[in-house]
């Protein structure tokens, strides 16, 4: 498969990952278990996408100095363009995230572990499912057309579906978990595991833990043939991912007060999901430019933003 990823490339990205999340989880380490502010989460959202920002201008200088400017610009708007999808699609997990948590009843100060931990989980899956479909894609390029038909079912599945809550106790990662783990039916802190009379017993964190970083992996199942609609690099696609992946705990916080607020988002993200799945179907017929794509994409997430603020929500009479 090509790719622009070096092998210096790579370590550079591994590198800068490996870096931010020791500095992550040190900070949560020495603030505690503790209920975060919408102050804290802005910030650290903000971080996020500052760093996410700074590896594409790297990635950018590093290209521009070894492949030439035209190669630069493309990349880095296909990083772009990758990384703003993706985070748009994550909002969607936010919401499910936060159904998860008030079903368990997660204590406020206890979200950060399970979160930090689900989404660790998260990126080694996606990491998993990305180099899968990038060997796919690479043998067999009819695959994108099975992509795209696949995105414009599952954005016509998410309009049908919109504001409708998942039904958590037909969840079977959750009814296998009950079958086969002793669980406890308290939380013992931010314990994940405990050992009562010889015995292992698993916390409600951990089957928390469990569930949001499946979950993840069941949006990435919509999200990541998204993204090989903008590019077929493996690099592109993989660094897009994790870090738009990396901001998705500090963007919880940020938005999880506001998700009554978003009651029309399900909409934009299902024609963002029917939009890239057009384009790649039409792909070998006519391109449609990665900056008109991007623009595409913000318009269609700014709109429902927009419209979720000035639309009230309908209330059920009774």
């Amino acid at each position: 498969m090509q790719t622009i990823g070096t092998t210096g490339l790579w370590s550079a990205f591994a590198l800068i990952v490996i870096a931010a999340l020791v500095v992550d989880f040190a900070v949560l380490r020495s603030g505690g278990p503790h209920r975060v502010s919408f102050r804290e989460a802005l910030i650290w959202s903000l971080a996020w996408v500052g760093l996410a920002l700074a590896f594409n201008l790297g990635l950018w200088w590093w290209l521009d100095g070894h492949a030439g400017r035209a190669v630069a610009n493309d990349i880095g708007l296909e990083f772009l363009t990758g990384y703003v999808v993706e985070k748009s699609l994550a909002v969607d997990n936010i919401f499910v995230f936060l159904m998860i948590f008030n079903y368990f009843g997660v204590p406020p100060e206890q979200r950060q572990r399970a979160l930090m931990l689900g989404v660790l989980g998260a990126i080694v899956l996606r990491a998993i499912l990305i180099f899968i479909g990038a060997a796919l894609v690479a043998r067999f390029h009819w695959i994108l057309y099975l992509f795209g038909l696949f995105l414009i079912v599952t954005g016509v599945k998410m309009l049908l579906a919109a504001n409708q809550e998942p039904d958590l106790e037909a969840n079977p990662m959750l009814r296998w978990m009950r079958r086969h783990l002793p669980l406890t039916r308290e939380f013992r802190d931010s314990a994940l595991s405990v050992l009562e009379n010889g015995k292992r017993l698993y916390t409600p964190l951990f089957v928390v833990m469990m569930l949001i970083a499946v979950t993840d992996v069941i949006f990435a199942v919509d999200s990541i043939p998204a993204i090989f609609a903008v590019t077929e690099d493996p690099f592109v696609v993989l660094t897009s991912n994790v870090f738009a992946v990396l901001g998705l705990r500090a963007m919880f916080f940020l938005l999880a007060g506001a998700a009554e607020r978003f009651h029309l988002l399900s909409y934009g993200l299902a024609a963002v999901l029917l939009f890239i799945g057009t384009k790649m179907l039409i792909a070998d017929f006519y391109k449609i430019p990665i900056g008109i794509a991007l623009g595409v994409v913000a318009l269609l997430i700014g709109a429902s933003i927009v419209a979720s603020l000035r639309i009230p929500p309908r209330r059920d009479a009774g």
